[in-house]
């Protein structure tokens, strides 16, 4: 349901398309519907949104904003990144809401993971 005045869509940049796509069905189970070769959005992820085909990256030390991830289990979502072509760009730290890392995707744009759950000993 759309919401007066609140955030409803958002969009990637990919220097690849299929790129953007396969990591994240791989990684987070998104599944895709193609509006040409150059647009593919997806849906029911928290937010809908999509991906547009360009040169450019988002990362935080260029001042894009972050778009970050809950995870119940950081260990496993940030070998799934790994696993599909993603490379981490901060190790996990703490801070005071719980822990997290940020990731590039394999097209270069950065993104975070969160948990509130502390790390089992």
């Amino acid at each position: 349901m759309n919401k007066h005045e609140k955030i409803n869509y958002v969009e990637f940049p990919a220097k690849d398309i299929k790129v953007a796509k396969d990591f994240f069905a791989t990684v987070f189970g998104w599944s895709f519907v193609d509006y040409g070769p150059e647009y593919t959005t997806f849906s029911n992820q928290g937010i809908d949104g999509g991906f547009f085909q360009t040169d450019l990256v988002t990362s935080t030390e260029n001042g894009s904003a972050l778009i970050v991830f809950y995870s119940k289990n950081l260990g496993q979502t940030q070998a799934k990144i790994e696993g599909a072509g993603g490379a981490m760009v901060k190790p996990i730290f703490s801070f005071p809401g719980g822990r997290r890392f940020h990731f590039a995707d394999p097209n270069g744009n950065e993104y975070a993971v969160w948990s509130d759950k502390k790390p089992k000993t």
